[in-house]
């Protein structure tokens, strides 16, 4: 039986081609703001993709958190429901947006890495009703379900810093904390585990840097249509690496078995794999790059006995064929892709 995953796995290149149309007019940052773009699991990987993304397309210091540790400046005295913003008013191609001017343009900043490279602000603790952490010219939420707590909990703390928010629901609670809104609901998904969504968005974010997603898009409908290789179903142990942009989806990689298949995996930045990780490298264990790996290391897994995999795909294509590896191990071992154990579509905790 087709499950839900795997139509929508399937369903991706679509998708993406529908997202990055939406590029042109979607309510995205502009070029020379300061960004931190905030989302838990899924998205905070995608998040951290973009990131490195955007600094290096030039458009601006972009940092990525997890949205319970995002240090983004709020008042000292700040209540978890400080903010009320009106409903963001919706416009064309599934945007909900209020007018802003541009941002003036200024320089780049450091290109983004491996490392984050803000810096903290100062130090000294804050007197009551003073701001502490960073200063943002805008904070761009990700969220599929528009409910979880994190980020719901963070927004509402936000006072008077621009707020975007991409979801794939324009009925659920975060649209009346957001300045703007891009709403993907044709990405959404039945499934608990996220592939289409998690994708489209990198889709729409990346063609508005001014990628062309041709080449993705038509490896990615490779990555489809190509069988799953046995060896994979099998294997013991997954490490996954990447370099810049794709440590976030090296992190993706990592979380989409373990959450279909409950498979034993890992994830590092491709050259850290040598400091430590390598050890457990070994015959029934896969090391898989997504993007370029540096010279050595393939063979460095291979001499170790493990099977290396990488190649010329663009890496949002390699991470539809780990999708794919997740679900068939998934049903290899009788367990529901649809229906992860001890996960839930949104994380909604008690007040």
């Amino acid at each position: 039986m087709t499950t839900h995953t795997e139509m929508e796995i399937a369903s991706q290149p679509a998708c993406w081609r529908r997202g990055a149309e939406m590029a042109a007019t979607a309510a995205l940052p502009r070029p020379g703001e300061r960004v931190a773009v905030v989302g838990c699991g899924t998205s905070w990987f995608i998040a951290q993709a973009y990131a490195v993304l955007r600094e290096r397309a030039g458009h601006g210091e972009t940092d990525a958190f997890a949205a319970s540790e995002a240090p983004i400046a709020v008042p000292a005295s700040a209540s978890p429901h400080t903010r009320e913003a009106p409903l963001a008013t919706p416009t064309s191609a599934g945007t909900h947006a209020a007018e802003a001017p541009l941002a003036t343009p200024t320089s780049a900043g450091s290109p983004a890495a491996e490392a984050p490279l803000a810096v903290p602000m100062a130090a000294a603790p804050p007197s009551a009703g003073a701001a502490y952490g960073r200063a943002y010219d805008r904070v761009l939420a990700l969220t599929r379900s528009g409910t979880t707590t994190e980020v719901l909990d963070l927004l509402r703390r936000l006072d008077g810093t621009p707020v975007t928010v991409v979801t794939a629901d324009p009925r659920t609670p975060v649209m009346s904390l957001a300045d703007e809104v891009v709403v993907l609901d044709f990405a959404d998904e039945r499934s608990v585990v996220q592939t289409r969504f998690a994708t489209t968005q990198l889709a729409l974010l990346r063609a508005h840097l001014g990628e062309d997603l041709g080449q993705a898009i038509a490896d990615a409908e490779r990555a489809i249509a190509e069988s799953v290789p046995e060896a994979f179903v099998t294997a013991e142990q997954f490490t996954f690496l990447g370099r810049g942009w794709t440590c976030g989806l090296a992190q993706e990689a990592a979380l989409k078995m373990r959450e279909a298949s409950r498979s034993w995996t890992e994830a590092y930045p491709a050259m850290e794999y040598r400091h430590g990780p390598i050890s457990i490298a070994g015959p029934g264990r896969v090391t898989w790059m997504l993007g370029t790996a540096p010279e050595g290391i393939a063979e460095d897994v291979r001499a170790a006995g493990g099977a290396f995999v990488g190649g010329n795909a663009d890496p949002m294509a390699e991470l539809v064929r780990v999708q794919r590896v997740a679900v068939a191990r998934a049903k290899a071992l009788g367990l529901d892709p649809d229906q992860p154990l001890h996960l839930t579509r949104s994380v909604i905790l008690s007040s």
